[in-house]
């Protein structure tokens, strides 16, 4: 059986409907950056959750073809996740869709080297004559966080974000969101399959113990 990121590490992809305190050690991911709005039709962002998975699944089905990845393993591709940041803004502000920052990742298994990723690039590129020039390796350590699973649409996230940082302040933290430590989703739902009531999305803030 495929492994499967999300079941093997509930505490980071599963958490509950309430909010906790997770510490997030280092992943590393595909990534693309960009700017502006995600529901833009064709736009930026769009054209980089397709590069993503370009890239995801040419790693994956490299089982099938000549080149042989050590340590491969069979596994489920991971969810697609963005951290998202908007200029002079504590975290996001979901009514300015347009100034938004972002970077969009797919976790990689830890048998996938940075030689190896630049294989799968090239590949992705000259076999389905992609420009993956915007794809890079990238290795984050979220540390100490607190997350919520959050059910609904998008734009009422808001309310999963306020009743985290309720429970932050309670348990003696502090929101700690920086130029290296982002507002972070995890998609568990496809939003092109999902009606918006049903969306699953991870919300993750770093945090740091109180007067740290």
């Amino acid at each position: 059986m495929a492994f499967d990121f999300k079941k093997e590490y509930k505490e980071y992809y599963l958490p509950a409907g309430k909010p906790s305190i997770v510490n997030v050690p280092a992943m590393n991911f595909i990534a693309v950056r960009g700017s502006g709005d995600p529901n833009a039709a064709d736009g930026e962002y769009q054209q980089a959750i397709r590069l993503l998975y370009a890239v995801a699944y040419t790693i994956k089905m490299s089982k099938k073809g000549d080149h042989r990845i050590k340590g491969y393993f069979d596994y489920v591709v991971p969810p697609l996740e963005g951290f998202w940041w908007q200029e002079d803004t504590a975290g996001v502000d979901y009514s300015r869709k347009q100034d938004f920052h972002w970077i969009a990742v797919i976790r990689l298994p830890d048998f996938v080297t940075e030689e190896e990723f630049r294989w799968a690039v090239a590949e992705t590129a000259e076999k389905k004559r992609m420009d993956c020039s915007v794809a890079e390796y990238l290795t984050v350590e979220e540390g100490l966080c607190v997350q919520c699973m959050h059910i609904g649409p998008y734009d009422d996230e808001p309310a999963t974000v306020q009743k985290m940082h309720a429970f932050m302040e309670q348990e003696g933290y502090d929101l700690d969101i920086t130029d290296e430590r982002r507002h972070h989703e995890i998609y568990l739902s496809d939003a092109r399959k999902t009606a918006p009531e049903k969306l699953k999305t991870v919300i993750r803030h770093p945090v740091k113990p109180k007067g740290s």
